[in-house]
C-alpha cells in the first residue's frame, strides 16, 4: 500500500475526497486502472493561518502490488507502508497435550488463532458464554438491573473491547499491528481501517468479526468450552502441570494466561499459589459527555459540520505534581454503558457504533495512581479499585444507577446535576451526587486542576452543561505478573501471561499483538500434532 502525504484542500471543493485522490495518482503518475483501491488515510485540518484548509494523505494500493516499492521514491510525499507476515517456526519438542488458552478476548482470540493456524489445535477456556448469549445478557443487565457476574461487559467472548469503540489505535509501534489489522480485514472489519489513521470498528461490527475469528480456530480443530473458568493451576517439579477449572481439571505443560483486565478472582488465586504480582500503574475517575456538535466546533473551527471531515476526536492530559490526568477511550457520537461485573458496584465505560452517529461525545477522564499508592501490594489496588465502586454504587442509589454532576458542580464541589443539552446516555440512569466526595481528596483536587487546563486545550469542555458520570475504575489492570523474554511466567514455566489482564496491554491492539507473542513462543518450542 503506498501513501501519499500532504494533498491540501480548500473547503470550497465540492468533492474534496475524490480531488485528493486523482491528486495523489497524479503524483504516482499512473496509467488510468492501475489502482486496485484507493481511501482516505488521513484527513487533518490546519485552520493555523485564519482559513481552514483540508489536508489530507491518500492510501492507494496497485494490482500489481510488486509494482509499489519502485514508485516509493516518486516524490518525497509518497511511502510504502506493508503488512507484515507472521509465520513463527516450530519447535522440535514433542508436544504431549493441547495448548491451553485461559480467555477469549482480543489477547486469547489471537493467541488461539495463531496456535490454530500453525497446527497446535488449542484449547480455550472462557468464563463467559458465546456472544450471542452474552449480548443478550448485556441488554438485560442495561434494561432490568440484573447482573450476570460472568456475563456482561467485561466478562464474556471477545472480552471487554467488544462493548467499546472498537478503537484499533496504539502507542506500541509493533509492526505485527499490520497483521492484527490484515487479519480483521479477513473476518469483516470495515475496509477503511487499513488506511485511516484512527480506525476504528464499532461495537456493532466487531461482533460479527470475533464470531468469525473464532469460528476459523474451531475449524482448524481448536475448541472452545464457554462458562468455564480457569480456578487453580497444578504444579510438578517446578512447572506448569495442569489447570483446574469449573468444569474439571486439565492436563497442560502451556498456557497462555489471558484473562483481562477484571479476572480478580484469578488475581487472588495466582497470588495464593505463591505467583509474585507486581502493582502496575492504573488511573480512576469519571465519564465525560458533551455535544459532539461542540466538540466539533472547538476542533475544527470553521470547518465544524463539514461533510468530509470525520466525527471530531480528541486526546487531554495535563500534569499536576507526580500525577498525570488524561482523557482516555474516547467515544465520539458514542454513550456511557454501566460496566459492572460485581453485585454492589458500579462503574462506567464508553462505547460507539461504527457511525458513531449519537448527539453525545463521551471519554473517560482519569487521574494515574500506581504502586506507591498502595505499598506495592497489587491485591490493595484491587481493593481499591472495589471501594471506589462500592462508593459509587451507594451514591447512585442502588440498581447500579451512577452517581453524576455537571463539570462546574464538579469544580466547586457542590454535587449538582442540571440536565440541559446534554442528556446523560449511561443506560441504567444517573442521580446527582458530589463526586470529588467519593474519591481520596488528592486525586480529586488532581482532577479539577485537570480538567481547567482542558477547557484551556479545548474550548467548552467545562460548559455548564456538560456531564460526568462515575466512576470510571477499569481503566487497565492494576496488576502485572512478571514473565521473561520467553514470554513465560517467571515463577512457573508453561504459564504465559499476556494481554492487559497480566499487565502488558493496554486496548485492543496491542493486547492482540501480545496474544501473537505469546502463541509465538509456544509455537517456538514444540512441533504441532499431526
Amino acid at each position: 500500500m503506498l501513501l501519499v502525504r500532504g494533498i491540501r484542500l480548500p473547503l470550497t471543493v465540492c468533492a474534496p475526497e475524490q480531488e485528493a485522490t486523482a491528486r495523489a495518482l497524479q503524483a504516482l503518475r499512473l496509467a488510468p486502472g492501475a489502482a486496485a483501491a484507493t481511501g482516505v488515510a488521513k484527513l487533518s485540518v490546519d485552520a493555523r493561518h485564519g482559513r481552514p484548509v483540508l489536508v489530507y494523505t491518500i492510501a492507494i494500493t496497485l494490482k500489481d502490488e510488486g509494482a509499489e516499492p519502485a514508485l516509493a521514491g516518486a516524490a518525497p510525499c509518497v511511502a510504502i507502508a506493508r503488512a507484515p507476515a507472521f509465520a513463527p517456526a516450530p519447535g522440535a519438542a514433542p508436544l504431549k497435550e493441547r495448548p491451553v488458552v485461559c480467555g477469549l478476548g482480543p489477547a486469547g482470540l489471537f493467541a488461539a488463532l495463531a496456535l490454530a493456524r500453525a497446527g497446535f489445535r488449542p484449547l480455550v477456556l472462557e468464563r463467559g458464554p458465546a456472544l450471542d448469549e452474552r449480548v443478550r445478557a448485556v441488554e438485560r443487565f442495561a434494561a432490568t438491573g440484573c447482573l450476570d457476574e460472568n456475563a456482561n461487559i467485561q466478562f464474556g467472548e471477545g472480552g471487554a473491547g467488544t462493548f467499546s469503540d472498537g478503537k484499533l489505535t496504539t502507542r506500541i509501534g509493533d509492526a505485527l499491528c499490520g497483521y492484527v489489522t490484515h487479519t480483521l480485514l479477513e473476518h469483516g472489519a470495515p475496509p477503511e481501517i487499513a488506511w485511516r489513521q484512527k480506525p476504528h470498528v464499532g461495537t456493532d461490527l466487531l461482533r460479527g468479526v470475533i464470531r468469525s475469528i473464532r469460528a476459523e480456530i474451531e475449524a482448524l480443530g481448536g475448541r472452545v468450552l464457554f462458562n468455564t473458568a480457569l480456578t487453580g493451576l497444578a504444579v510438578k517439579k517446578g512447572r506448569l502441570a495442569g489447570a483446574e477449572t469449573t468444569a474439571g481439571p486439565l492436563a497442560c505443560a502451556d498456557l497462555v494466561l489471558a484473562v483481562g483486565h477484571s479476572a480478580r478472582d484469578t488475581f487472588a488465586m495466582l497470588a495464593e499459589s505463591g505467583l509474585p504480582l507486581e502493582c502496575k500503574p492504573f488511573s480512576v475517575g469519571f465519564r465525560a459527555e458533551h455535544l459532539q456538535a461542540e466538540i466539533e466546533k472547538s476542533l475544527y473551527h470553521e470547518a465544524a459540520g463539514h461533510p468530509a471531515l470525520p466525527r471530531g476526536e480528541y486526546q487531554l492530559s495535563h500534569h499536576v505534581g507526580g500525577r498525570c490526568v488524561y482523557t482516555f477511550c474516547m467515544c465520539p457520537g458514542g454513550q456511557v454503558v454501566a460496566a459492572a461485573s460485581e453485585p454492589g458496584g458500579a462503574l462506567t465505560n464508553g462505547m460507539s457504533y461504527h457511525a458513531r452517529a449519537g448527539e453525545n461525545a463521551n471519554a473517560a477522564v482519569v487521574v494515574s495512581v500506581g504502586g506507591a499508592d498502595f505499598g506495592g501490594d497489587a491485591l490493595r489496588a484491587v481493593a481499591f479499585q472495589r471501594q471506589l465502586e462500592q462508593a459509587a454504587f451507594r451514591a447512585g442509589g442502588g440498581g447500579f444507577a451512577a452517581p453524576a454532576e455537571n463539570v462546574q458542580s464538579f469544580l466547586r464541589g457542590e454535587g449538582r446535576l442540571e440536565v440541559g443539552r446534554v442528556r446523560p446516555t449511561y443506560d441504567r440512569g444517573v442521580r446527582a451526587a458530589d463526586l470529588g466526595a467519593l474519591l481520596p481528596g488528592e486525586l480529586a483536587g488532581a482532577l479539577r486542576t485537570g480538567l481547567a487546563a482542558f477547557e484551556r486545550k479545548l474550548r467548552g469542555y467545562t460548559a455548564p452543561e456538560a456531564v460526568l458520570t462515575g466512576l470510571e475504575t477499569r481503566t487497565s489492570s492494576p496488576v502485572r505478573l512478571a514473565r521473561g523474554q520467553d514470554m513465560q511466567c517467571a515463577a512457573l514455566p508453561g504459564l504465559y501471561p499476556c494481554g492487559e489482564g497480566a499487565g502488558y496491554a493496554g486496548g485492543i491492539m496491542s493486547a492482540a499483538v501480545d496474544g501473537l507473542r505469546a502463541a509465538a513462543a509456544v509455537i517456538g518450542r514444540y512441533a504441532p500434532q499431526t
